[in-house]
């Protein structure tokens, strides 16, 4: 599916424009000059096809009590999959990667206090393939707020 102008012009509104109020779809509509209906197909049809994660709002997480981590993982390669899937069943964790070297499995996790921290942690390195864990504490967050201008 190749995006036209109208969706690109869609997906840079929906990057960071997303509108607070009762019906946030009507409102892009508005200023797209199309009605709420074909809004909301085209949302749906761009999700389908993959160009969507997901809509929703990031939160500030030190504000609201949590503390970040991320961890690197050296897993069994044919142990990933498996691993990755369990990881990817803790609330906690907000990203899941493989990457290439001998730590293929990066995540962060967002906990409220350091016990459901090293639980989690301590859980998932007793899986079966994981063989190396790093535990790389936030000290500082540098949020760039990364948005992709479509044209």
């Amino acid at each position: 599916m190749e995006l036209s102008n109208f969706d690109k012009s869609l997906l840079n509104l929906l990057q960071g424009n997303l509108p607070v109020c009762s019906r946030p779809f009507a409102a892009m509509a508005a200023t797209l000059g199309v009605e709420e209906s074909f809004v909301l197909e085209r949302v749906r049809e761009l999700k389908a096809a993959g160009y969507l994660r997901r809509i929703g709002t990031f939160f500030n997480s030190d504000n609201l009590g949590y503390r970040g981590t991320l961890v690197a993982l050296e897993v069994e390669p044919s142990e990933i999959c498996a691993v990755a899937e369990t990881i990817n069943a803790y609330n906690e964790v907000t990203h899941n990667y493989e990457r290439e070297g001998k730590f293929n499995l990066w995540f962060t996790l967002l906990t409220l206090n350091t016990e459901r921290e090293q639980n989690i942690l301590q859980e998932i390195k007793s899986l079966r393939g994981v063989e190396d864990m790093i535990n790389l504490k936030s000290n500082r967050k540098y949020k760039i707020n990364v948005q992709f201008k479509l044209q």
